[in-house]
């Protein structure tokens, strides 16, 4: 009896020996579950991280414009573009010298007008005349044809050798202040032509990306054909204003000669006079 109450108190022993480990890690092991899972939607619920936002394209930016142009254009487009500008600034040089070359014979005809005709001789009458101005070009010629009437020149009938004299020193100012004008001509003329070019030039890069492409959507074909819509504009606007100058300052120049020839034709009458006097 004593020795069966010992083996149930042995058992007992065991049985408390291998329950009492096995508590603490079960306790600790449900105590950790509810934290894990706490622990998952605080992760579920932390922002993520803010992706960097791309920046948005300056509107000021015109990819078609002059600047992309000239940036992206290959060495022919700017040689035309080159061409272009050479030629709009000789037209406009051309245009401001000749203006003020005209406002100056202007100005020379109406102090010829007013000094020179009440000169006691043609000779006192240059002398009052500027040095430059082409009213004394003509009176001196005039003054050098009765001077030289001699040799073989003294067959020539002496009226018709003042009118000649008189003639080429006209001729030689009206040269003179037509000089230039071919320029304005040719770059209205040609200017247009060049910009021509230029717009084929870009077309031709409008069906080469196309081609490259394979798809013509805006964005492939945008920048060449703006390249040709901008090569046309500067074309005529380069010719535009090189035509009208050129038609005015034809006008301008045909109000001066007249004062010329009219002031050559009176010389003609005095020198011959005077000669005929003396």
């Amino acid at each position: 009896m004593q020795i069966k109450v010992a083996r149930i108190m042995a058992s007992c022993a065991c049985a408390l020996v291998l329950v009492l480990p096995l508590t603490p890690v079960t306790v600790q092991a449900q105590t950790a579950a509810p934290a894990a899972s706490q622990a998952a939607p605080a992760a579920v619920s932390a922002p993520a991280p803010a992706v960097e936002a791309k920046k948005a394209p300056d509107p000021t930016d015109n990819p078609y414009g002059i600047e992309a142009l000239w940036k992206t254009s290959d060495g022919v487009a700017k040689t035309v573009l080159m061409l272009l500008l050479v030629m709009s600034i000789s037209s406009w040089y051309v245009l401001i010298v000749k203006l003020l070359e005209q406002a100056k014979v202007g100005r020379q005809a109406k102090a010829a007008a007013n000094d020179f005709w009440t000169a006691g001789s043609v000779a006192q009458g240059c002398a009052k005349l500027d040095e430059n101005s082409p009213f004394r070009f003509i009176a001196e010629a005039g003054m050098d044809a009765t001077k030289k009437h001699d040799g073989l020149m003294g067959h020539v009938d002496l009226n018709d050798w003042i009118a000649m004299s008189i003639q080429r020193a006209v001729e030689r100012i009206q040269s003179s202040m037509q000089r230039g004008l071919s320029v304005l001509a040719t770059v209205g003329s040609i200017s247009p032509f060049v910009g021509l070019f230029g717009t084929v030039w870009g077309i031709y890069h409008a069906l080469t990306a196309i081609g490259i492409s394979g798809q013509a959507s805006i964005d492939k074909v945008a920048g060449p054909v703006g390249e040709a819509l901008i090569m046309t504009a500067i074309g005529l606007a380069v010719a535009v204003p090189a035509v009208l100058a050129y038609n005015w300052l034809v006008g301008r120049n045909k109000d001066a000669m007249a004062d010329v020839r009219a002031f050559g034709s009176d010389l003609h009458a005095v020198i011959l006079g005077s000669v005929k006097k003396a």
